[in-house]
């Protein structure tokens, strides 16, 4: 899946020379969490966060002289330069820049402009899609050498059994590099037949760790 297939094209921004109160109060309204900064063009000059906000915000203890700090412009308080994603980016890839750099929203740009944004809800929310856990079925992993051909074999031996794979997601064995776990997510709701045939074929099934039927 690509970026465009899941950000959020209504995105709300503010101007360099808006005010920490418009900021608050724009957040407030929209129930957002992050705000890009743009141009009058349109391009992307920084970022503020509701950690920005409450950094910079006066404390309701404070006194009044303390007030004018809501009339403190974003562009002394955004933070800048700004890393952006675009359209065409793969959602691994995202996933991946979030995790490395920390971050918590991902502006999109093309053309120098602003046209979308993601944040790591919208980024946890496509991938728990993408896993087809929100599917009703049931969830296989099975042990497999770490070599080509496995998961054609082992997904045949499912397609034998009608079953429907919603996913599939494959990682290597932490224990021996030798071999890989793929996870299946499948419709069906009693995987007792596949798991049947599965160890038949020699193959080590993990979970559901169930027993094998009597002789």
């Amino acid at each position: 899946m690509i970026i465009e297939d899941m950000m959020v094209r209504d995105v709300h921004t503010l101007a360099p020379d808006s005010t920490l109160a418009e900021a608050i109060e724009l957040m407030g309204n929209k129930k957002v969490r992050h705000l890009p900064v743009t141009d009058v063009t349109g391009k992307v000059v920084g970022i503020i966060t509701d950690r920005d906000i409450k950094e910079f915000s006066p404390s309701p203890f404070q006194t009044n002289e303390n007030k004018d700090l809501f009339e403190t412009k974003l562009l002394d308080i955004m933070t800048t330069p700004v890393i952006t994603g675009h359209p065409l980016d793969f959602v691994e890839e995202i996933a991946v820049l979030f995790m490395e750099e920390k971050i918590g929203c991902l502006p999109i740009v093309s053309d120098d402009k602003l046209i979308g944004m993601i944040t790591e809800t919208d980024l946890l929310h496509t991938l728990v899609q993408l896993t087809g856990a929100t599917q009703p079925g049931s969830q296989i992993e099975v042990k497999v050498p770490n070599k080509q051909g496995m998961l054609y074999e082992v997904a045949g031996i499912i397609r034998k059994n009608h079953s429907n794979i919603h996913s599939v997601l494959v990682y290597p064995d932490r224990q021996d590099e030798n071999y890989k776990v793929l996870v299946f997510r499948v419709q069906t709701m009693n995987p007792m037949s596949v798991i049947e045939d599965l160890r038949a074929e020699g193959h080590d099934v993990l979970w559901p760790n169930l027993p094998s039927s009597p002789l």
